[in-house]
């Protein structure tokens, strides 16, 4: 399985981060090699949104209602909003690779840092879209509603992606540090993305848009605490 770390060119806390994710990949002996992928940098988004003939359709400010989804878009905690939709490109970059190649990858993002070794083929040969691996306390809002719903269902390797609002909030996994991709995973959203338009990745996969968005019941990664590129 193909593995990538979204890692930002010249930035020194993305290079490093990004240098102990593969390290810890390593460390606990996983039987892929993750290597870095160029994220994509705010100089480089009006060029590709117009290659890729993408349109942003995500509030900025406020809380607006999604007609075409049913949804409410709330703005995410935002510095520079070119650096929002960089990071939205990295994943659509790595969904249309996915897509491209017809296999499953992972991605993961530089503050992903592995605890666990993983083993993937179980997740591969499950019928989910994507399925995520990644400890939600701290990487997520309502973390620890998250982390208990999971807790409750330890008989299981893969669940359906908890509810933790009401179903007019997108929900999706905890976070985007770390999830596996299948191709039919990846068609769906590159799908959603030019149907809806572009959101913040961890927004636009959701289990209301996407469906069979999973998680693993035991967790292979966790974040290492540092700040947002996007906040920043």
């Amino acid at each position: 399985m193909k593995s990538f770390v979204i890692t930002i060119e010249n930035d020194e806390m993305s290079q490093h981060e990004a240098d102990n994710c593969i390290k810890s990949s390593n460390n606990v002996k996983n039987p892929f090699t993750v290597e870095k992928f160029n994220a994509i940098i705010p100089r480089q988004v009006d060029v590709l949104m117009g290659k890729y003939n993408l349109k942003w359709n995500y509030p900025w400010i406020g809380e607006e209602f999604d007609f075409a989804t049913g949804l409410k878009k709330s703005a995410y905690k935002t510095a520079n909003p070119k650096s929002r939709i960089a990071c939205a490109l990295s994943h659509y970059s790595l969904w249309k690779l996915c897509h491209d190649l017809n296999e499953h990858i992972l991605i993961l993002e530089h503050d992903a840092i592995f605890t666990e070794r993983l083993d993937p083929v179980y997740i591969i040969n499950s019928n989910f879209n994507a399925v995520g691996i990644n400890n939600p306390l701290g990487a997520t809002r309502k973390s620890k509603v998250f982390h208990t719903m999971v807790e409750s269902q330890k008989d299981k390797s893969i669940i359906i992606t908890p509810t933790i609002d009401e179903v007019s909030i997108p929900q999706g996994l905890a976070g985007h540090s770390a999830y596996i991709l299948s191709p039919g995973g990846a068609r769906l959203i590159l799908d959603a993305a030019h149907q809806y338009g572009l959101w913040p990745n961890d927004a636009l996969m959701c289990k209301q848009i996407i469906p069979r968005l999973g998680v693993t019941t035991k967790y292979y990664t966790k974040v290492q605490g540092t700040s947002s590129t996007t906040t920043r």
